[in-house]
């Protein structure tokens, strides 16, 4: 039964390839694979289970494409031979060359990118050029040129800026080699919010790595930091602790310490266990925080005291009937509203004329 590989080429791009043969090659051994239009080299990384479970996860999608002929499809031929690791390496030591050809004729096409990096195919049919740029970038013409001057198939790809630093990799401020170069799956975006959940600097030069974006250790770090200040009182929080109204000022997540200020203005580093049972042997512990109104629980009115039994009070006498029909009656009923009806428009001013009280005057004989 055939079984699955994972081959990384330059830049850590990783692809999935079968492997018919029984005898199973090593961890870091060198393989040819069949790729579209031709063979590429690679170094297997993950071999059997190990390399399931990583395609399970998914990846930036396989290396082959339909266009390979169906008995090479997604294949690794066979490991490579001393001559065929010796042609990639010389392979790889002219891309260089290549990248600094690449920037020269797009200058001379007058167009804003930054050529990154360069790759050969192993059978020298393709080559893979990655940029950056700040907007779109029209390369039709680049690529006319670069394919006449290379004689082989060339294909521009836009890249991101973390994409970039995982691709020439390098030195991070910690002094270790950048995580997405070395041990980091996939890259996830990271945001602002997550340095201010970790209490740090909000200064770019303090947080940002070698590509100018936030570092990726705020992602993979934040989880921690999250669990672990809800050990901790907030910063702000008043305390009723054995010396008396305390505020809180700092938390060292590391070493478990919390810095408080009395109401006298001195202050104090005790550890959280010591806080924690200070607080709890105290009679009144205070929670308010400042800026925060203490709640005040609404209760009902009590209803009034009933009176004591004794002989009953006379009835008040009932009111007398109104007859139907009285002004009474009529005061009770509901007014009906007048609606205005709308009078026509006379000639003259188109005014009509203003009421009066006096009767119509009779004609004259």
């Amino acid at each position: 039964m055939a079984e699955l590989l994972e081959v990384r080429f330059k830049g850590n791009r990783k692809a999935f390839f079968t492997w018919d043969n029984p005898t199973l090659p090593n961890l870091g051994d060198p393989v040819v694979v069949a790729v579209e239009r031709g063979t590429d080299l690679g170094h297997v990384s993950a071999v059997g289970d190990s390399a399931k479970k990583k395609c399970g996860v998914g990846c930036g999608g396989c290396a082959v494409a339909p266009t390979v002929p169906q008995e090479l499809a997604g294949k690794a031929l066979r490991v490579a031979s001393a001559e065929d690791a010796t042609a990639g390496a010389d392979l790889r030591k002219s891309e260089e060359d290549v990248r600094h050809k690449v920037t020269e004729r797009a200058r001379a096409h007058q167009l804003d990118m930054k050529v990154s990096d360069a790759e050969w195919q192993w059978d020298r049919k393709k080559l893979t050029v990655f940029f950056t740029a700040e907007t779109r970038v029209d390369f039709r013409k680049l690529v006319r040129d670069l394919a006449s001057h290379f004689r082989a198939r060339i294909e521009l790809r836009q890249i991101g800026a973390r994409d970039e630093a995982k691709r020439v990799d390098g030195v991070g401020r910690c002094g270790r080699q950048y995580c997405c170069s070395s041990w980091l799956p996939e890259l996830r975006p990271v945001s602002l919010s997550l340095a201010k959940d970790q209490r740090l600097s909000i200064n770019p030069q303090q947080i940002s790595g070698g590509c100018g974006r936030l570092l990726c250790c705020l992602r993979y770090e934040h989880d921690f930091y999250v669990s672990s200040r809800k050990r901790f009182p907030k910063e702000g929080k008043e305390l009723r602790t054995t010396v008396g109204a305390e505020k809180v000022l700092a938390v060292d997540i590391f070493r478990d310490r919390v810095m408080l200020r009395a109401e006298d203005g001195t202050t104090r580093t005790v550890a959280l266990a010591d806080l924690t049972a200070e607080t709890s042997d105290s009679p009144a512990t205070a929670v308010a925080e400042p800026g925060v109104e203490a709640r005040v629980e609404s209760r009902a009115p009590s209803p009034p005291p009933r009176p004591a039994p004794g002989p009953a009070a006379p009835a008040a006498p009932a009111p007398p009937p109104v007859a139907e029909g009285s002004a009474a009656d009529a005061s009770q009923r509901p007014k009906r509203r007048r609606r205005r009806h709308g009078r026509r428009r006379q000639g003259g001013g188109g005014q009509s004329p203003a009421p009066t009280d006096a009767p119509p005057e009779e004609p004259s004989a």
